[in-house]
């Protein structure tokens, strides 16, 4: 009995393992692609060259693993790939990369902590989400997302003191991305924040495509597939006559294509798939502002950026409404579909 009883818990608590762990990589990908774009990597061919690399990655678990589940392609779910192609790989990170350059790591990170915001009015709206007014997790869920905008909106816009860590003063070996002339945070946040609605708008039509193409590594491929396609598309009419902008080496420019292949598209994507069969996309993009933290602290040590006592402060708003969506969205677990859980590990002890 104690061993079903953890084997129940370690599945309940998959789910928020395995978007924990996004995190992580996604904090990766904020720190790693702003050094690589410091240096002077074009943010276009960065997401092309980004996506051959997912792609190439995870085709062969797809045609291995999935040979037997993959269903058959319509055109009906081909354009929706080709348009999940187009909202994330290609907008929302042209747009991510393009304003990264104008501001730091730290405030890109933060406003992609609204994300969970237009996730869950594109989920409402697609009824991916339940919302009752008159239901007291229902307003959690409401008011948690108002929290989280108030405090991406605070940090982004209010820096407030600068506080001064010895990690953060002037290093002639580190690269401040607070020193460059021609930053523009307010430009730089906008479109970051356009990026971050595309996003949403890709985790709203990732739930609605896996209904009909439940094979989550296929799907992957397909994706990374159509973003490499419309990414070098996009990247040939910026970069057309420059020649250097698609050179590569054995440096951080490179560490960045890869890392961001592999980890935040290829394996993210298939992670995001799982866990939103099950818990939805709102779920899956609650955690954001987990990535926010581990960023904030990286970026200062590596980075050298300098910290405000505004976006710490902003970042406790964030994590206050973080936990009420995450209040509400437990209620969500109904007890027939815990039961439902239950009942099925105890058929598989039986």
């Amino acid at each position: 009995m104690s061993k079903c009883s953890t084997a129940q818990m370690l599945i309940r608590l998959m789910p928020f393992m395995a978007v924990t762990l996004l995190q992580f990589g996604f904090a990766g990908l904020f720190i790693i692609s702003k050094f690589a774009l410091n240096r002077g990597m074009s943010p276009q061919v960065f997401v092309a060259y980004r996506h051959a690399v997912a792609t190439v990655f995870i085709a062969p678990f797809a045609i291995i693993f999935d040979r037997r589940v993959r269903p058959k392609m319509t055109l009906s779910i081909f354009f929706k790939i080709v348009l999940l192609g187009l909202l994330e790989p290609v907008m929302d990170q042209n747009l991510a990369y393009t304003g990264m350059k104008l501001t730091t790591a730290t405030v890109t990170s933060a406003l992609y902590n609204v994300l969970p915001a237009f996730a869950f009015i594109m989920a409402w709206v697609f009824r991916l989400e339940k919302v009752n007014l008159r239901s007291l997790h229902s307003q959690a869920k409401i008011l948690g997302t108002i929290v989280m905008v108030g405090g991406a909106m605070l940090m982004t816009l209010i820096n407030g003191p600068m506080l001064n860590f010895p990690w953060t003063r002037r290093n002639p070996h580190h690269e401040s991305t607070v020193s460059t002339d021609h930053q523009d945070h307010i430009k730089g946040a906008i479109m970051v924040a356009a990026g971050c609605f595309c996003w949403a708008g890709f985790v709203t039509l990732q739930a609605i495509t896996l209904k009909s193409y439940p094979a989550e590594l296929s799907l992957t491929v397909w994706i990374c597939l159509a973003g490499t396609v419309q990414g070098f598309a996009v990247a040939l009419a910026f970069e057309w006559n420059n020649l250097t902008a698609w050179s590569i080496h054995f440096d951080s420019k490179l560490l960045a294509v890869v890392y961001c292949g592999i980890m935040c598209s290829g394996i993210a994507f298939y992670i995001q798939g799982i866990v939103m069969k099950e818990r939805g996309p709102v779920f899956v993009t609650a955690f954001n502002p987990l990535s926010l933290i581990i960023v904030a602290v990286m970026s200062s040590f590596i980075l050298a950026e300098i910290m405000y006592l505004g976006r710490v402060i902003g970042a406790i708003v964030i994590v206050i409404g973080l936990y009420m969506v995450l209040w509400g969205k437990s209620k969500d677990q109904l007890p027939s579909e815990l039961e439902k859980n239950d009942n099925v590990e105890l058929d598989t002890t039986i």
